[in-house]
This record gives structure tokens, C-alpha cells and sequence, in this order.
């Protein structure tokens, strides 16, 4: 099966804040800075602590939230110059390759370790930091994402 596709820019900004999310570590940061910040609420309106920390806590959840859904996604966005080029990926049995004017590149399927489906892509990681956003428009209609789908969840593991 072979799809042609470029990125859209609204789509991928939504992509990497699947990934950002879905990352444990920063899972873990944003559970901790919630409950902070339910903490620090209660303590407030308990009238254990002064406003000025309440705003801080506040400031801090804020600040998070912002980077996570923001400024992050942009930078990265605004730094690969891989969403602005189109490309076609070829995914058979063996493995897949992704192909671009300036050439090619074969992987086999064990090179993935995990991969994650957000609504408009498929996530296919290397490792932690390297990915792959294979965009689901590139194929030609839904029963071809299904196939693509099914491929590629009988040889990756789910993330």
C-alpha cells in the first residue's frame, strides 16, 4: 500500500500535543501540578495560606498548561522543516519506506518500539524522542485507513 501526503499545520499541531500528553513523564507533571493547584485552592479558601500563594500555584498550573498546549507544539512545528515537504510512504509485510524528492529511507517493522493513533495520524515511534506522523488523509478513503490500521497493529505494539 503506498500514500502520498503532505502536513497541514492545524493537524499537526494537535498531533504533537497527542504526543506531548501521551509521554509519561509529563503525565505524571501535570497530575502532580493539578493536584497542587487543588491544594493550594482548598488551603486558600480554608484561609491556611495567603493569596499570594494561592496566585503562585495558580501561575505555575497556568504556565504548564500553556507550554504543553502552546508553545511547545509550535516550536517543534516551527523548527522541522519535515512538515512543510511532501512525501510518499510504501507499507508492505516486511516493513515500510518513506520516500521524498531528495530521496529514501527503508525501515523494517522491528524498528518501531510503540505507535499511537490520534484522529488524524498514526504515531510511529522509534523510541521515545523519534517519531514518525504518518497523516490518515494520505490515504485514498476510510477502508484504506482501516488496512493501514490493521497493518500496522499486526506488526507494532500499541504505545
Amino acid at each position: 500500500m503506498t500514500i502520498h501526503f503532505g502536513y497541514e499545520k492545524k493537524k499537526v499541531i494537535q498531533a504533537l500535543r497527542y504526543h506531548f500528553i501521551s509521554r509519561p513523564e509529563i503525565r505524571i507533571m501535570v497530575i502532580v501540578v493539578n493536584i497542587f493547584a487543588i491544594a493550594t485552592f482548598t488551603l486558600f479558601f480554608l484561609k491556611k495560606i495567603q493569596p499570594l500563594a494561592f496566585l503562585a500555584g495558580s501561575f505555575v498550573w497556568m504556565l504548564l498548561m500553556l507550554s504543553f498546549w502552546f508553545f511547545l507544539p509550535y516550536m517543534v512545528y516551527r523548527r522541522a522543516i519535515t512538515f512543510k515537504h511532501r512525501f510518499s510512504m510504501t507499507f508492505t509485510e516486511e516493513g515500510f519506506s518513506l520516500e521524498h524528492e531528495k530521496g529514501a529511507k527503508s525501515w523494517p517493522w522491528s524498528a518501531l518500539k510503540s505507535y499511537l493513533e490520534s484522529p488524524h495520524f498514526f504515531h510511529l515511534y522509534f523510541d521515545t524522542r523519534s517519531f514518525l506522523l504518518v497523516p490518515k488523509s494520505g490515504c485514498k478513503d476510510h477502508e484504506e485507513v482501516f488496512d493501514l490500521r490493521g497493518l500496522i497493529k499486526s506488526n507494532v505494539k500499541k504505545g
